[in-house]
C-alpha cells in the first residue's frame, strides 16, 4: 500500500471514530426545565393579575401560589422575595411586548410611512395595554416605586428601548409637518395618554381598539 492510500484510510477511519460536531447554539432545555420553565410563568401570570386587581401590598405570596395553583411555599422556589416577583413580572412583560413591537416594525418594511408606523405603533401599544391579558402595563404604573432603585433602572433601560423605537416615526412627521410638537416631548405625551385608556377604556364599550386607535391620532398627528 502506497503513503497516498494509507493517509487515505487513516482519515476515513477517524473520521468514522469521531464523535459527531457538537450542536450549535444553546442547548435543549431538558422536560424538567421546561416544565419549570411553564410554572414560573404561571406564577408570573398570577402574580400579574393579583398585583393590579388587589395591588401590590394587599397581595400574599400565599395569594399568588394559591391563584396559580401551588402550595403556599412554592414561590420561593422560583423567587427570593415578593418584590423579586414583581420585578420579573415588569421585565418579562416588557421583554413580550418589546419582541412584538420589534416584529411589527420588521413587517411594516421600509416603505412605510410615518403615519402608517405610528398607527401600527399605537394600535400595538393600546392592545398591550386594554388587552383581556395585560396586566404589567397597569402594575408598572401603580406599584413603581414597591421596586428597589436597582430594579427600577433594570426595567427603565427595557421602558426606555422600547419607547426609543417610536422616534423615528415622531421624527419623520414632524419633518413632514404633521406632528407639530417636539418628537422627544410628543413621545412622552403620547405615551401618558395610552397608558392612561388602562382606567377607562371600557372593551364592552362603544369603540373598538381599531376604532380608539384613530381617535388617539386625530389627537397626536395632522392628518390631510
Amino acid at each position: 500500500m502506497d503513503y497516498s492510500s494509507a493517509m487515505t484510510e487513516s482519515s476515513t477511519a477517524a473520521h468514522a471514530a469521531s464523535p459527531p460536531p457538537a450542536r450549535r447554539g444553546r442547548p435543549r432545555k431538558t422536560l424538567q426545565e421546561r416544565e419549570e420553565s411553564e410554572r414560573r410563568a404561571e406564577l408570573l401570570q398570577a402574580a400579574a393579575r393579583l398585583f393590579r386587581s388587589q395591588g401590590y401590598d394587599a397581595t400574599s405570596t400565599r395569594d399568588i401560589a394559591a391563584a396559580a395553583g401551588m402550595q403556599s411555599g412554592s414561590p420561593f422556589y422560583y423567587f427570593e422575595s415578593k418584590g423579586a416577583m414583581l420585578h420579573a413580572v415588569m421585565q418579562a412583560g416588557m421583554a413580550a411586548v418589546s419582541e412584538s413591537q420589534a416584529l411589527l416594525l420588521r413587517q411594516l418594511g421600509r416603505r412605510a410611512t410615518g403615519l402608517e408606523r405610528l398607527r401600527a405603533l399605537v394600535r400595538h401599544h393600546l392592545a398591550v395595554v386594554v388587552g383581556p391579558d395585560s396586566h404589567f402595563i397597569p402594575v408598572m404604573l401603580y406599584e413603581w416605586r414597591a421596586l428597589t432603585p436597582e430594579q427600577r433602572r433594570d426595567v427603565a433601560k427595557q421602558k426606555d428601548a422600547y419607547e426609543a423605537a417610536w422616534m423615528p416615526a415622531l421624527r419623520r412627521l414632524h419633518r413632514d409637518g404633521q406632528l407639530r410638537a417636539r418628537p422627544e416631548v410628543a413621545r412622552l405625551l403620547i405615551f401618558g395618554a395610552l397608558n392612561w385608556a388602562a382606567q377607562w377604556f371600557n372593551p364592552q364599550g362603544p369603540l373598538t381598539l381599531d376604532e380608539l386607535t384613530e381617535q388617539a391620532l386625530r389627537l397626536f398627528v395632522h392628518q390631510p
